[in-house]
């Protein structure tokens, strides 16, 4: 029987998510987003928040779809995307981290010669993604158990793209899964592709490129294309928030 989730806190959510944002260095953060492709966000959400978010999935009237990925070939598991007015926590974060990751894609596209430039608010980016027909919110929680996985995949939804984007792990590996590793690729021109496994506990946020970044060569600045997923679970169940900045259309 599913049981009615607590309702997420208002009001002082937003500030609290700018305040615990604004305490992490950003500057190792970007150098690790740099170097790497990706960068952990230790502790992002309390067990709590974590609890209260994956408490959601059942419920369909916080959802505008629910995708089946084996019915896509995107995999074995499933998600839902959440509606407009999402949760307030949502909100918090995705306003909060935004302005943190805008100067990063920025400087990404200075280095690979890509003129677009992002606002430093969310509400003016998604201003610009609207007038684009690019309405749909694409914020989503996923859920995988034995067996399921998610194939290397990239999440661009439309022309206007934000090039970062967050995943937070919403469960407790070892405790309540196995398997189920978050997964990065990096296809190098002319090289073999890269990948990084990144460990992630209950709480903890992943910030990574969701199609190009900048990396430095023999020659100048080239870029390499990424794609993501997750490996098999192998038992129990998982819950995960993924936070992207552009809607959909």
């Amino acid at each position: 029987m599913n049981v009615e989730p607590k309702p997420i806190p208002a009001g002082e959510t937003t500030r609290s998510a700018e305040e615990r944002i604004a305490a992490r260095d950003w500057p190792a953060l970007a150098t690790e987003l740099d170097d790497y492709g990706c960068a952990i966000i230790d502790s992002l959400l309390t067990p709590e928040e974590c609890a209260e978010i994956a408490a959601l999935y059942p419920h369909e009237e916080h959802f505008r779809s629910h995708i089946h990925m084996a019915r896509h070939g995107f995999g074995k598991g499933e998600y839902r995307y959440f509606r407009y007015p999402l949760p307030d926590l949502i909100v918090g974060l995705r306003t909060a981290l935004y302005p943190r990751l805008a100067p990063i894609a920025n400087a990404w596209n200075e280095r690979m010669g890509v003129d677009a430039r992002y606002p430093q608010s969310h509400a003016d980016f998604l201003k610009l993604c609207h007038e684009a027909g690019q309405t749909r919110p694409t914020p989503l929680l996923l859920q995988y158990v034995p067996g399921d996985f998610n194939c290397l995949h990239q999440d661009l939804y439309g022309d206007l793209a934000f090039p970062l984007q967050v995943a937070v792990l919403l469960s407790e590996p070892g405790r309540d899964f196995t398997g189920g590793e978050f997964v990065l690729t990096e296809q190098r021109p002319r090289m073999q592709s890269r990948a990084e496994v990144v460990p992630l506990r209950q709480g903890d946020a992943v910030a990574f490129a969701v199609h190009n970044r900048p990396v430095n060569g023999s020659r100048g600045v080239y870029r390499v294309n990424l794609r993501h997923g997750v490996s098999r679970l192998r038992s129990g169940r998982r819950h995960t928030l993924g936070i992207i900045f552009h809607d959909a259309k």
